[in-house]
């Protein structure tokens, strides 16, 4: 328990048990009243980067230590349902610091030109990345969205925008707490490839799922935005 809340544990036990005195249930209704509060109160002192609560959407936080062991067994469960995407270049898993990973997906497998409408086949892929995070619950899903130069870059910007929200809106469908996951477009700012305006470059149209975990003592780092995706 952090240090801050032990104090107000004591405090609401004692106040529970002078209330259940005589009660043979007394030791449960203490332990379920002294955590419903402590969690509305680690709810309050604990939240995204948008400000909402992150108790509940994910399940503690990993102890700095357990940080590399966690994100290794989810990187290599990861790679063995995705083996046969990667081996098609529809996809790629990389691991960008030691708390964090990215599956790189190309926009060409997922969307027809100009639409933010998932593709049939896509829905397979996600599906299996959605199952795979659900079980690891103590990681935030940015889903961040990127175009090429074709096009204007207000209408880039929308439209990665536009796809940000459609690979979240379905991995929520596929049971990831729709709380957990942040979407965000970043339309042509973040090449793969450097190339001048109105080049199709495929490379570049993407969607990017960085997963970040929660760690003990810096709970908020894992709901700011991801660093610079682009090459």
């Amino acid at each position: 328990m952090h240090a801050a809340l032990k104090p107000l544990a004591l405090v609401l036990a004692a106040a529970t048990l002078a209330g259940c005195a005589g009660d043979p249930n007394r030791d449960k209704k203490i332990g379920a009243g002294v955590g419903a509060v402590l969690g509305g109160v680690i709810g309050r002192q604990v939240s995204g980067a948008d400000g909402a609560p992150i108790v509940g959407a994910v399940v503690g936080a990993l102890a700095g230590g357990a940080v590399g062991g966690y994100m290794d067994r989810q990187r290599r469960e990861l790679e063995a349902k995705l083996a046969e995407e990667a081996r098609r270049k529809e996809l790629v898993i990389t691991q960008i610091a030691p708390d964090t990973l990215k599956i790189g997906v190309a926009s060409d497998v997922s969307f027809d030109t100009g639409s933010a409408q998932l593709s049939a086949a896509a829905l397979t892929t996600f599906a299996k990345i959605a199952g795979t995070l659900k079980s690891f619950d103590q990681t935030v899903v940015h889903v961040v969205g990127h175009t090429d130069t074709v096009g204007s870059s207000a209408y880039n910007q929308t439209l990665s925008d536009q796809r940000a929200a459609s690979v979240g809106s379905y991995l929520a469908g596929q049971g990831l707490p729709a709380a957990r996951i942040r979407e965000e477009g970043r339309g042509e700012r973040e090449l793969l490839v450097r190339t001048g305006d109105n080049v199709a470059e495929p490379r570049n149209r993407r969607v990017d799922i960085v997963i970040k975990a929660v760690v003990e003592g810096n709970e908020q780092s894992a709901w700011t935005p991801p660093p610079y995706l682009g090459g």
